[in-house]
């Protein structure tokens, strides 16, 4: 066989082997295709409106056509962080109340879950059973278990008021559970009672990757319970930790369902989280351009959060390896 003749045979080859890598190139783009047209029609399109719709003086007169509503620019952002006027105000307050319950519900929800879960680590009689009840919170439908616990809640005929009031004595009169201040901490008892069991799930299958033999030397060294923990459970699981607080943070930052079908379209000033304000902005006076720029403000505000976060976290990391 000639040399010509061994280029045209190996040319060939070369040709019938190119569909078939090409096909194996372009398999796993052709796999993720589905998933990024539905990202693309449910996430990225709507946002994109909804920053088009920031800018214009969308009103109930143009739902039909919110193309022709009138362009203002940045007016319904100036009106959004204008704390002197009755809406940058009401925001404002909206903001600090959902800051101040963020904090609370997610501090709770990772000390409880944390805590049951190293109070699970050990094998016991019943474990099992346990670890199925503290999950049933988190399995329940959402819209059941806050009606539920909206009827437990009721001032007259609520089990919390009856064995708070009727059974321990507490006080005399019945306490108003989804009125004034105490609706705040009504939205708290509810968040945490379904946001914990998350977190003991987390923390619950990040425990399993200790070694076993570290806490037998350090018993052995003479360390106590509380000594493992927290030199050797709360190190090994810091950087499950650093995830679960920030999944944690934007959960309940972002919370509607549980305020909502609390208290309906319109909560107490108490418990006005920053999703049901916007809700209230937009659907309730049909100002759908000033509730979009309050959206975007409050995009903005969870990515700066998430980048500062990632950031900081990333930096620890980095010196506790060097």
């Amino acid at each position: 066989m000639t040399s010509a003749t061994a280029g045209r045979v190996c040319a060939a080859a070369a040709r019938a082997r190119r569909p078939g890598r090409l096909r194996r190139t372009a398999l796993p783009y052709l796999l993720l295709l589905p998933a990024l047209l539905m990202e693309l029609l449910i996430h990225l399109v709507p946002m994109v409106m909804g920053i088009l719709m920031s800018f214009r003086q969308l009103t109930q007169f143009f739902i039909r056509e919110w193309s022709r509503a009138p362009w203002t620019g940045f007016d319904n952002y100036s009106l959004a962080v204008d704390v002197d006027a009755p809406v940058g105000e009401a925001l404002l307050r909206s903001f600090l109340t959902t800051c101040e319950f963020t904090l609370l519900s997610v501090g709770l929800c990772w000390s409880i879950g944390t805590a049951a879960a190293v109070f699970m680590q050990d094998a016991f009689r019943g474990r099992g059973f346990l670890r199925a009840l503290f999950l049933v919170p988190y399995a329940l439908p959402v819209y059941a278990a806050v009606i539920t616990w909206g009827f437990m809640f009721q001032r007259d005929n609520g089990l919390v008021n009856h064995v708070l009031h009727d059974q321990l004595g507490m006080s005399g009169e019945h306490t108003f559970w989804l009125l004034g201040d105490n609706s705040f901490w009504a939205l708290l008892i509810v968040s945490v009672w379904k946001g914990w069991p998350f977190a003991f799930l987390i923390v619950m299958a990040a425990l399993q990757n200790i070694p076993k033999e570290l806490y037998e030397a350090a018993a052995l060294d003479g360390a106590g319970t509380w000594q493992q923990v927290r030199r050797i459970t709360l190190p090994s699981i810091g950087p499950v930790n650093q995830v679960l607080v920030l999944v944690l943070f934007l959960w309940t930052f972002n919370d509607f369902n549980t305020p909502f079908v609390l208290f309906g379209k319109s909560a107490p000033p108490a418990a006005d989280l920053i999703s049901i304000h916007i809700y209230q902005a937009s659907f309730v006076t049909w100002n759908f351009g000033t509730g979009s720029a309050m959206s975007v403000l409050l995009l903005l505000f969870l990515l700066l959060v998430t980048a500062v976060y990632l950031l900081v976290t990333s930096r620890g990391r980095n010196k506790a390896d060097a």
